[in-house]
């Protein structure tokens, strides 16, 4: 099933600074949450991020910060235990998930949403983990368990479903900044 960007939500969970240091590719991921984020602003989808234990490792990095409005504080490592976070995600559409770590907090909450009848989408190129096996087995059990694996670039193709729309060229250059040697 294509991803409809009027049927979409955005997650970008917990790209956190002090975390983010830990994770491989990091910045990598961070880059491809960003440009997420900006495509999904463009095309109308609606997009938060969660921080976990913000207090204690800070919020989410600033470039990415500067692009999501809602933020979810969590201290349970799947966002689905808070109900602000549950009632945001439940109003609508597949949930699409990207960031750290792939193996914990995105697997969890991926999860719990799948659990709660939510489609859902974990981002491949735009997960992290500090541990590549980590990232690697959460996506294996995340595709048994019903998960969409998508990659960056298919989620801004099947948002924008057409070549002809207004947005193309707004968008264009954020599919071009994902190519093999972008962050």
């Amino acid at each position: 099933m294509l991803l409809d960007a009027s049927a979409s939500r955005l997650v970008v969970i917990d790209v956190q600074s002090r975390l983010l240091a830990a994770v491989q590719g990091g910045e990598r991921v961070a880059a491809r949450c960003a440009i997420l984020a900006k495509g999904a602003s463009l095309l109308g989808v609606p997009v938060c991020a969660t921080e976990q234990n913000p207090a204690g490792i800070g919020g989410t990095v600033p470039e990415l910060a500067a692009l999501i409005g809602t933020v979810f504080p969590k201290t349970t490592f799947s966002a689905g235990g808070d109900p602000a976070f549950a009632a945001w995600a439940e109003a609508g559409g597949t949930v699409v998930l990207c960031g750290t770590e792939a193996h914990v907090c995105v697997l969890q909450t991926a999860l719990d949403l799948r659990r709660r009848g939510r489609p859902v989408a974990v981002v491949a190129d735009a997960v992290g983990s500090r541990d590549a096996a980590d990232r690697e087995a959460a996506l294996n059990r995340l595709r048994v368990h019903g998960v969409d694996i998508v990659t960056a670039e298919m989620v801004l193709f099947e948002w924008l479903g057409r070549y002809d729309r207004p947005e193309f060229r707004a968008v264009l250059p954020l599919i071009k900044a994902l190519g093999p040697d972008a962050a």
